[in-house]
């Protein structure tokens, strides 16, 4: 099993738990909300930051996959030699936002509210734990188009 292999299983995995928790807290929302009568102080934002955590990190894995979308109008009318140069130059301006968008821009909104000590409002974790996934997703992301053009043939 190589690297991308088992980069791509753990992640799938993580999506798959975060997607269960979210699935588990919105339903205890909905119980404590019409059941009990007093709705859950927490659950509105525990979803909110898993849905950030879900959607980011899963942009990273679709990407891995190669599963986005993708207008291919012009790739495919193209000889095979042109369709590489295309990819060559998408791949290149995907890892050029992951780098200086995700990574760095991300890092940055990390720091910022570590060194601001921001929390959140009802669970009071740090917020940037909650921004922590957008670096983290823009790593994968660099990783799996630099294997991505290390494949292009």
């Amino acid at each position: 099993m190589t690297l991308r292999e088992k980069i791509d299983k753990v992640l799938g995995n993580i999506l798959i738990v975060i997607m269960g928790v979210m699935v588990v807290n919105v339903i205890w929302q909905v119980f404590t909300r019409f059941v009990v009568g007093t709705p859950s102080s927490f659950t509105d934002e525990l979803a909110r930051y898993l849905m950030i955590w879900l959607g980011i990190l899963g942009a990273a894995y679709v990407s891995g996959r190669n599963m986005h979308v993708a207008i291919d109008v012009l790739p495919l009318r193209s000889s095979n030699k042109t369709q590489k140069k295309l990819k060559l130059i998408v791949y290149i301006l995907i890892i050029s936002f992951a780098l200086f968008a995700m990574v760095v821009g991300g890092l940055r909104l990390v720091y910022i509210t570590y060194v601001l000590d921001q929390h959140s409002p009802a669970l009071q974790i740090p917020l940037a734990l909650v921004y922590l996934a957008i670096p983290i997703s823009g790593l994968l992301i660099i990783f799996y188009k630099i294997s991505d053009i290390k494949n292009i043939k």
